[in-house]
């Protein structure tokens, strides 16, 4: 199945919903960066979150950053969406390891420990937005949802899922998020609530076969669920080689004849798709 997101309204639209299937993208990053199983799965949880956060925005140019700053093995996450389904990102230590958690599971929260999550979102102003909370649990769905309550003021549920294949590549990867809305009434709230207790786990229902529709009308549908848009999502770096001409002309004459004074190739890379970008003594000598 391609990855995709949905995004819906419920209870004459005091809920608006958002679910997304992403094991595609997922898998590519872990693929790209070699990533360790449960490195796999805080990035694939964060980026899964990114995706449908960035869907919020509005403007087609803006750019919601996630960023998580731990003091656990994998040191950091961060992961980029914008407002069209496309998302990046990288792990600052790719092969961090954990045992499983109690429960035998990837102890995501323990390979990212204590720290902060960091949320900034570019909408062309003169200073983009961000806001900085402390890690509830390093689950990253706790931690969002959190972030939506402390600092958007929205009651938010925010629930993502990765599960491995014993080969280490990823066979299920997705998410939802759920919002009540300022008017919402206390009957929808305590009748949504009860329906979120009897839900198992985001990956259990993709291994159930369910889509992104069915995942939210399993939680919605008596609620007269209302599926508004659907869009492709996918993993895409919007790097290339003439955006690192540009860095390295940033540099300036100096630091460029310094780098030309070495007599060796200059290689840059990309930290969100791995990408090498090589440049020869030549090439640093003519540019602008």
């Amino acid at each position: 199945m391609t990855d995709y997101m949905v995004r819906a309204t419920a209870a004459d639209a005091q809920i608006r919903a958002f679910a997304v299937t992403s094991r595609e993208l997922v898998e590519y990053a872990r693929a790209a960066h070699d990533t360790s199983p449960v490195v796999t799965a805080a990035l694939g949880r964060l980026m899964t979150g990114a995706l449908m956060m960035g869907s919020m925005l509005k403007g087609e140019e803006d750019i919601l950053t996630l960023q998580i700053r731990g003091d656990g093995p994998v040191h950091g996450l961060t992961a980029t969406a914008d407002s069209a389904g496309h998302v990046k990102g990288y792990a600052d230590n790719p092969q961090a390891m954990m045992p499983p958690n109690s429960a035998g599971k990837l102890d995501v929260g323990g390979v990212i420990g204590a720290g902060v999550l960091h949320v900034m979102k570019d909408m062309g102003l003169k200073e983009p937005y961000a806001s900085t909370v402390t890690l509830q649990t390093g689950e990253i769905g706790d931690d969002l949802t959190y972030y939506f309550a402390a600092s958007e003021q929205v009651p938010s549920v925010v629930a993502l899922g990765v599960l491995m294949n014993r080969d280490n590549t990823v066979r299920q990867a997705g998410g939802f998020i759920m919002q009540l809305m300022p008017f919402t009434s206390e009957d929808v709230i305590s009748r949504l609530e009860e329906k979120l207790t009897k839900i198992t786990s985001v990956t259990e229902l993709l291994e159930e076969g369910k889509t992104p529709e069915e995942i939210l009308e399993n939680v919605l549908g008596e609620f007269g669920l209302e599926i508004t848009d659907r869009m492709p999502v996918s993993f895409r770096c919007d790097c290339s080689r003439e955006r690192v001409e540009k860095v390295l002309i940033s540099l300036g004459k100096k630091d460029r004849q310094e780098l030309i004074n070495e007599g060796k190739d200059v290689e840059l890379h990309c930290h969100f798709c791995s990408r090498n970008y090589v440049f020869s003594v030549e090439e640093i000598k003519n540019l602008a």
